[in-house]
């Protein structure tokens, strides 16, 4: 291992909800190898509450690497965050790896600006997040001022190297220790045909250097989403303004952002003018996603789970300290760094009963405790009205994220008496468990999912359809 990989991994060595580059004399502890990440010592059982290391990024000046990538020095957050969530941290011009000149000089379909931005993450700590605006060539022909679109990206891994940002800038990153693809470029590129702006978020520790990624983590999405759009329109040279309608987009884990983000905005932000979200394959209710993902192609997503909440909640990492095994420990260390590639080539279709000490699956542990259950439960989406019409997409056939419990989220929502478009794309089975169940609605329903929603921003009205509900699968 080189010295920027040790430097990476030793820079996410933090108290969860700490500031990131807080400096605390270390407690007697067992020994941590230098790669480990926050969750994987806390696993393993070798770090001790109260230990904190002050990491590179304290200084902003050293960049760090994930798996032989270099992540800039941008992606370090400063010792000192601004008090209003949204506030940009700072900005840089950002070269879109896929752009080709316009005829009037300007690259299309668009000029992007790399952000970093200040939200609150789940334990109502100030937090960093990075993400990249985009500003497109096309004109807005609809009516009302340019809208734009908060994307919240589809699973890319944990890695920091795996940020939606970065793929921006490097669609394909593959250099024999990693592989991440930029497959949400064509949603992006499509959505700024359109003339509206795009901004997308990296979420909460992908891409900045001060923590590990807390994948799936309800609040922590919806926040970091809605504070994307909030920093959109501070961008120099943005030409969007807080009269701006916004429309928040997401498939599968982005799904689940803009699902929660929807729920979360009549409270924590009310001045985001919500005119329409699109929920595709959400995976609203987690306990039915584990078992979903479990033994999958996917199945590093599970990892990437781990991780993410036991850092971010005590209960669900006191469960996991007591139940994974030694072979669990380097398991959840290895994915704190794998981008999806790295995730299908070394953990696909891997049992997490693999990964305990009793050899019981994660889902089976987690149903028997109540502390990981309620851990759970906390981030159930449904449980509160959305803002606006939501659009809610699931494919039939859908394994991964499974199909019932993305219709059950629409269903909630129709109780509730929300504005719901829900859509269940009927395709046949296309092989269980290997991810062709979950990915292809997201390319065949994706023109009508921004279609409906360029709708929305230009103030068309929706039309529910929950009273069909109980007639489609």
């Amino acid at each position: 291992m080189n010295r920027e990989e040790t430097r990476s991994r030793s820079a996410r060595a933090i108290r969860p909800g700490s500031p990131a580059t807080r400096s605390t004399t270390p407690l007697t502890c067992r020994a941590v190898p230098a790669r480990v990440s926050l969750l994987a010592g806390v696993v393993a059982g070798a770090v001790c509450v109260g230990l904190s290391t002050a990491p590179a990024s304290a200084s902003g000046t050293e960049p760090v690497a994930s798996r032989g990538v270099t992540i800039p020095t941008f992606y370090n957050p400063p010792t000192e965050l601004p008090a209003a969530d949204g506030a940009l941290i700072r900005t840089e011009a950002m070269p879109l790896g896929l752009s080709i000149p316009g005829l009037d000089g300007r690259p299309m379909p668009g000029t992007a600006t790399r952000l970093m931005y200040k939200s609150t993450d789940s334990a109502g700590q100030p937090v960093a997040v990075t993400g990249a605006y985009v500003e497109p060539s096309t004109t807005w022909k609809k009516p009302g001022p340019r809208p734009v679109v908060a994307v919240a990206s589809g699973t890319m891994g944990q890695g920091d190297q795996c940020a939606p940002s970065f793929a921006l800038q490097h669609p394909l990153t593959l250099n024999g220790n990693t592989v991440s693809v930029g497959y949400e470029s064509l949603a992006i590129y499509r959505i700024l045909a359109t003339g509206a702006a795009v901004v997308i978020t990296d979420y909460v520790g992908l891409g900045a250097t001060d923590r590990l990624h807390t994948y799936a983590n309800r609040l922590d999405q919806g926040h970091a989403l809605l504070d994307a759009a909030r920093a959109a329109r501070a961008v120099p040279g943005a030409s969007v303004t807080t009269n701006s309608p916004t429309g928040l987009y997401g498939y599968s884990q982005g799904g689940g952002a803009s699902a929660a983000a929807a729920e979360l905005q009549p409270s924590y932000a009310p001045d985001v003018k919500l005119a329409g979200t699109y929920a595709g394959a959400p995976p609203a209710n987690l306990t039915s996603v584990i078992k979903g993902i479990d033994g999958s192609a996917l199945a590093g997503a599970l990892a990437w789970s781990i991780n993410g909440f036991a850092q971010a909640d005590p209960d669900l990492r006191a469960v996991v300290e007591a139940n994974v095994s030694d072979a669990g420990k380097a398991a959840l260390q290895d994915a704190s760094t794998m981008c999806v590639g790295d995730a299908l080539f070394g953990l696909g279709f891997t049992h997490s009963s693999k990964w305990t000490t009793n050899g019981k699956s994660i889902g089976d542990i987690i149903v028997a405790d109540p502390r990981a259950k309620a851990a759970l439960d906390k981030q159930r989406i449904g449980t509160l009205k959305p803002a606006g019409p939501v659009r809610v997409a699931t494919g039939v056939q859908d394994d991964i994220v499974p199909h019932a419990q993305a219709r059950q989220l629409a269903a909630d929502w129709c109780a509730k008496e929300a504005d719901v478009t829900y859509e269940a794309i009927k395709l046949p089975n296309l092989g269980d468990k290997i991810l062709t169940n979950h990915l292809v609605p997201l390319i065949t329903d994706q023109g009508d999912a921004i279609s409906w929603l360029t709708d929305r921003l230009s103030g068309k009205p929706a039309a529910s359809n929950c009273q069909a509900m109980p007639l489609q699968p």
